[in-house]
């Protein structure tokens, strides 16, 4: 199998081009390449190939085999393979993903993507639709327990669910200790991705990300949307957001008069290889 390995602020993917490869068992797949000891190493596989809504289709699939619905720093990828491989020569794309298809625009210089901004679309908050387990309309700065200590937690979907939690200093939190207490939780049916936040001043705040399916990943771009929304509905930042993840810095904006999501963050090509299956 073919493969190219890329990232969007080191959160990593082994990228799979299906317009020349054939991959009849790409959970299996996933879990073998992912491997970091074993593998090429990755937080999962991400499958280019044809649709008959947009001008391709994604597939994510989490370094355990599960399927994710949307990978914000996957997308952005994606739009650097079609480009920077001749798929295509349009700076505005559009990608279907299990949230749905999605508008990208593309920026290039001397041939090759180096940002992408894409509209996530329209934020999810009710309860059932994330889903989360709650008598609410929402769920904003609600108490959860989880292991032995009440948190307050804001949930929101960008076609995947999200569990944002404010803590007061991001780099000492033991992540390793709740991100999977949060994930595996039982209010939440399709298990979780969690955002752990500390908010430095209205227009920039810091992120660490527990991804399901994936444990800590160095940045989530579905989650770092989630998490200027749960800022933005708990009065802490304003509409654009400059978000720092292990792996690097992605901008967020909000516009309220679509109700839409924007996401503006770099992608990168590591390389390309052969590897049996």
């Amino acid at each position: 199998m073919k493969f190219t390995k890329m990232h969007g602020c080191g959160n990593d993917y082994v990228y799979v081009n299906l317009f020349e490869e054939q991959l009849d068992n790409p959970a299996e797949v996933s879990i073998k390449v992912s491997d970091r000891h074993f593998g090429i190493g990755s937080d999962g596989l991400i499958t280019i190939g044809p649709s008959d809504k947009a001008d391709f289709r994604m597939h994510i699939y989490n370094a355990d085999g599960s399927e994710a619905e949307m990978c914000g720093n996957g997308i952005r990828c994606v739009a650097k393979y079609v480009y920077d491989h001749k798929l295509t020569d349009k700076t505005e794309i559009t990608v279907e993903t299990g949230a749905g298809v999605l508008t990208l625009i593309l920026y290039p210089e001397n041939g090759k993507v180096q940002q992408v901004r894409v509209d996530m679309g329209e934020p999810i908050l009710t309860p059932a639709e994330i889903p989360v387990v709650s008598n609410n309309d929402k769920v904003i700065d609600e108490p959860i327990e989880v292991g032995g200590k009440t948190w307050n937690m804001t949930c929101v979907s960008m076609g995947n669910p999200h569990a944002v939690v404010f803590v007061d200093d991001t780099a000492s939190f033991p992540l390793e200790t709740y991100g999977p207490l949060f994930e595996n939780h039982e209010r939440f049916p399709k298990r979780t991705n969690t955002e752990f936040v500390q908010v430095i001043s209205r227009t920039e705040a810091n992120m660490r990300v527990w991804e399901r399916g994936s444990a800590e990943t160095w940045a989530c771009g579905t989650g770092t949307c989630a998490t200027v929304m749960a800022c933005i509905l708990n009065g802490k930042t304003e509409d654009k957001v400059l978000v720092h993840l292990r792996g690097g810095d992605l901008t967020i904006e909000y516009d309220r008069a679509s109700n839409h999501v924007f996401m503006t963050g770099p992608a990168t090509e590591v390389f390309s290889g052969e590897i049996e299956v």
